[in-house]
């Protein structure tokens, strides 16, 4: 009666306000098409005006009972005196009934069917009726009356409990949105943080990576080039430093192309993670004649640039140590595996394996499978190592399968890390 807009509304919501005026409008339609008379049609009208006044116009007056039990009063005695004209006003005095239950709180409520059921007994007066017989009406009045009332109540407490459901749902859903939209947000920026973080990691790397092959071969070259200057008389041996020489310096420009080739993942740029795996393992093969087979599970999808390069980049820095450390491996295996929320890089070989913790050990030796690690972990993800000494070396990497679209402003072009 409140609110007969908007959303969670019922039917009974729309129908109740109109209930006081039907009740009141029919009796006195008929009533005057039989005997026209005035003072019906003024109290027909006062009637209506007065449920207009007081709950129509001013909704929340309901919630003060001094107001609604004036108002049920003056009602009560509209009602009771057009019965006293023309008994077709009991109608009138049904609708007082449920009209108790929706504006009187609690006890209240049964005080104005009691009141009701009194007006409909004693108005208008009957002759030859008894005491008993008058208390008899009353309370079969008050006991119908009550029942109706406690329905009226009852279907109107459920749909208090069905709107506030629907606003607590609505509460609900909102804020799940935003702790989805929160986590989302706080991905985002533990990729940011992530990426940030790696370039002083990825700068170590390429020192301790240019430390340990560029400056070494440099070192070996200027080496040979002094022994070569104390031996420029001997011919022979000034040609045999001087192809020692060569060979420092083309293995030094291969680590050097190396090096810049590990700062950015050209197979990324024209090709997804699954292809540019296949290509890069392609690659491998030719150069180190040993097989890789390369398998891809799950259904392929676009993922972030940090998460492809990341996979990458433990593919070829497995490929790079089998190359270096497992001389003996007659084969590689590689697989990609796509599931729901995370993508798992796997590498295994066949090879002579190695024992982990090993500090002289020269598969653990350099900074590939830190770097792996490093990367692995700062993308949130896990690094794990499975080997030991002749039963190969494995590889796993498992990092969230984010999308390609989560973050557009984490890294530049596709492909691009630092």
């Amino acid at each position: 009666m409140v609110n007969t807009a908007g959303p969670g509304v019922s039917r009974w919501d729309r129908a109740r306000p109109a209930l006081p005026y039907v009740f009141i409008l029919l009796p006195a339609v008929f009533a005057l098409l039989r005997d026209w008379r005035p003072e019906v049609l003024a109290l027909a009208v006062l009637a209506g005006a007065w449920h207009w006044f007081m709950v129509t116009s001013h909704p929340t007056w309901i919630e003060r009972p001094v107001a609604m039990a004036v108002y049920f009063v003056v009602m009560l005695a509209a009602i009771g005196t057009l019965i006293g004209i023309d008994p077709l006003f009991t109608v009138t005095g049904v609708g007082a009934f449920i009209q108790a239950f929706t504006v009187l709180p609690g006890w209240w409520a049964y005080a104005g069917v009691a009141a009701t059921a009194g007006v409909l007994v004693a108005v208008p007066p009957r002759p030859g009726r008894t005491p008993g017989e008058t208390l008899y009406a009353f309370l079969v009045a008050v006991l119908i009356a009550s029942a109706i009332g406690l329905l009226t109540r009852t279907v109107s407490d459920q749909n208090d409990q069905r709107k506030a459901m629907i606003v607590q749902l609505r509460e609900t859903g909102t804020k799940l949105a935003a702790l989805a939209e929160e986590n989302a947000n706080l991905q985002a920026r533990l990729l940011t943080s992530a990426r940030e973080a790696g370039v002083l990691g990825e700068r170590q790397r390429m020192a301790r990576e240019i430390h340990d092959t560029i400056a070494q071969g440099l070192t070996g070259i200027l080496t040979q080039l002094e022994a070569a200057d104390d031996t420029l008389g001997d011919v022979p041996a000034t040609r045999s430093r001087l192809n020692t020489v060569r060979a420092l310096a083309r293995e030094s420009l291969n680590e050097a192309r190396r090096s810049v080739q590990g700062l950015r993942p050209a197979p990324l740029d024209e090709a997804q993670l699954a292809t540019a795996l296949h290509d890069v393992a392609a690659r491998w093969s030719r150069t180190t004649g040993k097989p890789v087979f390369v398998s891809v599970t799950g259904a392929p999808r676009p993922l972030h640039a940090e998460v492809e390069t990341t996979l990458l980049r433990a593919a070829q820095e497995a490929l790079a140590n089998v190359g270096k450390h497992a001389a003996s491996a007659t084969r590689v295996g590689l697989t990609l595996s796509y599931m729901e929320d995370v993508v798992v890089l796997d590498v295994r070989d066949d090879g002579c394996g190695f024992t982990l913790g090993a500090t002289n050990s020269s598969n653990a030796s350099g900074f590939g499978l830190i770097a792996m690690r490093q990367r692995v972990t700062r993308l949130a993800g896990e690094f794990v190592i499975e080997t030991a000494p002749g039963q190969g070396t494995g590889i796993s990497a498992t990092v969230p399968a984010i999308p390609a679209d989560a973050d557009s402003g984490l890294s530049g072009p596709r492909g691009n890390v630092v």
